[in-house]
């Protein structure tokens, strides 16, 4: 499976991320090894594989609940595209 530049940059303007023309051409090449080894799956036999939802079994995970001092909101706030009155500011839905 192919993945474009244009993709990757359309990806990277969803996740505010500023990617440099070679990133572009590194992550298109790199991203696009990656589907390729996950479309191998859909080339096996699986119909008498039961459908799991982790391969490995699994205990509880959780760490202790402990209280511990928030973050300073200028720190909270610090990478928001926009705040207001200590809020992030989001573009109104619908």
């Amino acid at each position: 499976m192919a993945i474009t530049a244009e993709q990757v940059l359309h990806v990277a303007r969803l996740a505010r991320l500023d990617l440099t023309d070679d990133e572009v051409e590194r992550l298109t090449g790199e991203l696009g090894a990656i589907l390729d080894a996950v479309s191998k799956v859909s080339e096996l036999d699986l119909s008498d594989v039961p459908p799991t939802s982790h391969p490995l079994d699994l205990v509880n995970v959780w760490a202790d609940d402990a209280p511990h001092d928030s973050l300073p909101l200028e720190d909270v706030l610090r990478n928001a595209p926009a705040s207001e009155r200590g809020l992030f500011r989001v573009p109104p839905t619908g």
